[in-house]
Formats: structure tokens, C-alpha cells, sequence
């Protein structure tokens, strides 16, 4: 059953500095939102500049939630190339995650958390992980930006929501809620065309 939707990229606003894959290797990123398909579409655009730098992506989600594929494929996501991990709860999530990083084989690995967590002694092992491979983890939460964050290890987490500008066009913001290398002192706004059928 697909849980989100993802919308298009229009038009990239420009932000200092930039929220790409390239500013998230090696780091332990959280994406937190409320009900909004933001957050997915914004791990998506990392997936889809992953593929285009040729770095493996693993997706990794509970069995009864996914992703709706064909707006994935239509925002330019290379779903033959995507490797997705559905594991039977949310518990398996993490320790799925531990044996990927661990490969080296990943670029990326997005964790589809929604309101599950993560134990701090194998958030530490995962952020350790992600420096050794210089891999981007990402983990997909759904929460309040007032409500605290998956735990001291996340060296980066954002708040995604999106506000509608006109017909199908939506504004994707990302407020900075913790960046230990650069502080909290920045956001990104994407211009997004939503899929058909979305209002």
C-alpha cells in the first residue's frame, strides 16, 4: 500500500548552503514531517543525485507501506537500479540498515521510519558506519518540529513541509532544525509540480 506521494521538481530555488547528496555523505541525517508527502519527495531528489554520481541506493521500509513507484519513476528515479529492503516491522529497519552501510556497497541508504525509532547503541554504530563508508543515511520520520529528534548522533536533521502556491504547484520547504557542522542558520524551498489526481 503506497503511504506518501512524491512530487516533481519545477524549479530548484537557491539555498547556501545547497541540500544535495553531496552535503550528506558520511553523515547520519534525520528528515522529520507531519502527515506531508515533503519528506519523501526530498529523499528521493537525493536518491535521484546518488544514481546520477553512480552511487548504489538502498531503500529500506516496513512491508505494509511503501512508496507509490510510478511518481517515483516520473520525478527521474532509476527504480531498476533502486534497491528496496521491506522488512516485516519497523524493528528491522535499523538492523537492515547496519548490514548495508556496513557492505560498503551504498552511497545512500534511506531508512523509512515513520514513528518507529532507533536504539542509541545501534544509532552509534550506524553513524560510525556511515563515516567509515562515507555513505549518506537518512532516515524518514514522522513527528512535529518541536518534537525531539531521533538522538544526539543525528548530525543533521530538518523539518520538510510544503505549502500550495497554484493549481498542482507546491512550495517543498526544509527548515534546518540541527546541523552540527554549520548550526541550524539555513532552509531550502523547492518549487514542486504535483502527480495527477494530487490537489
Amino acid at each position: 500500500m503506497s503511504r506518501s506521494i512524491v512530487l516533481v521538481r519545477e524549479v530548484a530555488s537557491p539555498a547556501a548552503p545547497p541540500w544535495g547528496f553531496a552535503d550528506i555523505t558520511g553523515r547520519f541525517v534525520e528528515i522529520s514531517g507531519t502527515g506531508s508527502t515533503t519528506g519523501l519527495t526530498l529523499a528521493f531528489r537525493l536518491a535521484l543525485e546518488a544514481q546520477r554520481q553512480r552511487e548504489p541506493v538502498a531503500w529500506i521500509t516496513p512491508r505494509e507501506s511503501s512508496f507509490y513507484p510510478p511518481d517515483a519513476a516520473e520525478g527521474g528515479v532509476d527504480l531498476e537500479a533502486l534497491v528496496i529492503v521491506r522488512v516485516p516491522d519497523a524493528k528491522g529497519i535499523p538492523r537492515a540498515a547496519d548490514r548495508l552501510v556496513r557492505s560498503g556497497g551504498f552511497g545512500l541508504v534511506v531508512l523509512d521510519l515513520a514513528g518507529a525509532g532507533i536504539p542509541t547503541p545501534l544509532q552509534a554504530r550506524l553513524a560510525g558506519l556511515a563515516q567509515k563508508h562515507h555513505a549518506a543515511l537518512v532516515c524518514l520520520t514522522e513527528k512535529a518540529a518541536r518534537a525531539p529528534s531521533l538522538g544526539s548522533l543525528v548530525s543533521l536533521r530538518v523539518h520538510a513541509q510544503r505549502k500550495p502556491l497554484a493549481e498542482d504547484r507546491f512550495a517543498c520547504e526544509l527548515a534546518v532544525l540541527k546541523d552540527k557542522r554549520r548550526g541550524p542558520t539555513w532552509s531550502h524551498t523547492e518549487v514542486c509540480r504535483g502527480p495527477a489526481g494530487l490537489c
